[in-house]
């Protein structure tokens, strides 16, 4: 048990030394994983071409957003993290995708999409970098891909064998295992385990990126309280949470906040999404009431006879 709990601790330091080889080429010097069907299963250049093709989707089927200063801010956080994270020379994006679904999905390769429905849980900055770097964190442990090859197992198909979202019978199967969709016949939601390694990992980004880490707690707080619904979000069925993970993501930030403040990079909790929707409200009715209502516009001259 004590060597388990130490593997993601070794892979957070590696993160920071800079040791770790190409992200898709190991898990950064810890062990390989567990998991009955392992993440080298999946080529890295597969997983790669999945991610890019799942975020051509994302892009076709929804509306980017059009606000400049809200696009500016995922564009920074995003940013920050990816050049502190071991993988900075990735083909990096960040889409921010007008929609009240309250998700934020990073599909292998460094493809992110941003809901704005999602803006209001972050809070901040440090909101929405607690939740991308989480995101990105499964990525650079391989956890999709472990959930590919599982899938594909589970499906019967060989792992090695070439395999495109456009030409499989089981493309939703496969958006689910990336963290798009919600097929029953899917592998289910991230494993406890891995959500916990996220956590450690997104964590150490988010500190090291220079936003505050105590906000991670509060953002997951939010988040649990988004479950208790009838009909949660995609997030929480993706990537559940309950008190016992925000009690080890509290124990965490002992180490985290020691870091933070050594850490001669601060942004805190950065801009307030809050605090932007809620200018953008007012304005949006003071716009509306001072439109001329049809009883306040005069009546149109009698027609000459």
């Amino acid at each position: 048990m004590l060597l388990k709990r130490f593997i993601p601790i070794v892979l957070v330091f590696s993160l920071f030394l800079g040791c770790g080889k190409f992200p898709f080429s190991n898990r950064y010097g810890s062990p390989p994983p567990s998991d009955e069907f392992p993440d080298e299963a999946i080529p890295a250049q597969q997983e790669t071409a999945l991610g890019e093709e799942a975020f051509q989707e994302i892009l076709k089927k929804e509306n980017e957003s059009l606000d400049g200063q809200l696009i500016t801010i995922v564009e920074r956080v995003g940013r920050q993290l990816a050049a502190v994270s071991p993988m900075p020379s990735l083909k990096w994006e960040f889409k921010l995708i007008e929609s009240d679904r309250k998700n934020l999905i990073a599909l292998p390769g460094g493809k992110v999409a941003v809901y704005t429905g999602i803006l209001p849980v972050c809070a901040n900055e440090a909101g929405l970098a607690a939740l991308m770097s989480h995101q990105i964190a499964h990525d650079i442990a391989r956890h999709r891909a472990q959930r590919l090859a599982a899938t594909l197992n589970s499906e019967g198909q060989p792992t090695a064998t070439p395999i495109s979202l456009s030409h499989s019978k089981n493309k939703n199967v496969l958006l689910t295992a990336l963290g798009m969709g919600t097929a029953e016949n899917v592998i289910g939601p991230f494993s406890p385990s891995h959500e916990i390694e996220a956590d450690e990992i997104g964590i150490m980004l988010m500190v090291k990126a220079g936003y505050d880490p105590g906000e991670a707690e509060r953002f997951w707080s939010r988040v649990n309280t988004m479950q208790k619904g009838s009909r949660p979000p995609e997030l929480v069925s993706l990537h559940p949470i309950d008190p016992e993970r925000i009690r080890t993501i509290r124990r965490g930030l002992l180490k985290a906040s020691r870091t933070y403040r050594t850490n001669p990079l601060k942004h805190g909790l950065g801009q307030s999404f809050l605090y932007i929707l809620s200018r953008r409200k007012m304005q949006e009715m003071r716009n509306k009431s001072s439109q001329p209502s049809i009883l306040d516009q005069p009546a149109p001259a009698p027609s000459p006879h």
